[in-house]
C-alpha cells in the first residue's frame, strides 16, 4: 500500500509533466490510488475552495479513509515518543502505515524517524 502524508499530497497534486510521470509509474507498479489518512487534510487544506482546488482534485483520485481507531492513534503515540521527534500527524500516518507500507513525503526526516521505529514501513522524499 501506498501512504501520503500531506507533503505528498502537495507534490503531486502539482499539475507538470514530473509528477505526471511519477504518477504514471507508481499506476504501472500497482500502487495506484494511494491511500491518504482524513488527519492528512487537516494539514493539506486551507478551507479556500480556490487555494484548495488543485489538491482537491487529486484527492478525487485516492483513497481517503478515516483511519484513526484506538489502536492506531496508542501506536501513533508509541512511535513518537521513541524518535523524539514529528507531528502528531506524521505519527498516524506511520502508524496508519504498518506494516509494509510506503509513504511519499517531503518530509524524510520527521518520517524516517518515525519509521524507524515502526514494523516494515518505507518512506519515499520527493
Amino acid at each position: 500500500m501506498l501512504v501520503l502524508d500531506s507533503g505528498g499530497v502537495s507534490r503531486l497534486s502539482q499539475r507538470d509533466r514530473q509528477t505526471a510521470a511519477l504518477l504514471l509509474a507508481l499506476r504501472r507498479r500497482g500502487l495506484w490510488p494511494a491511500m491518504v489518512p482524513t488527519v492528512v487534510l487537516a494539514e493539506s487544506l486551507t478551507g479556500s475552495a480556490q487555494r484548495d482546488a488543485n489538491t482537491n482534485r487529486f484527492l478525487k483520485a485516492c483513497d481517503v479513509r478515516p483511519m484513526v481507531t484506538e489502536r492506531v492513534a496508542r501506536r501513533a503515540a508509541e512511535l513518537r515518543t521513541k524518535a523524539h521527534r514529528g507531528s502528531a500527524v506524521d505519527a498516524l500516518v506511520v502508524a496508519v502505515a504498518e506494516p509494509g507500507s510506503t509513504v511519499i513525503t517531503s518530509d524524510g526526516g520527521d518520517l524516517g524517524a518515525l519509521a524507524a521505529n515502526a514494523a516494515n514501513v518505507d518512506i519515499e522524499v520527493v
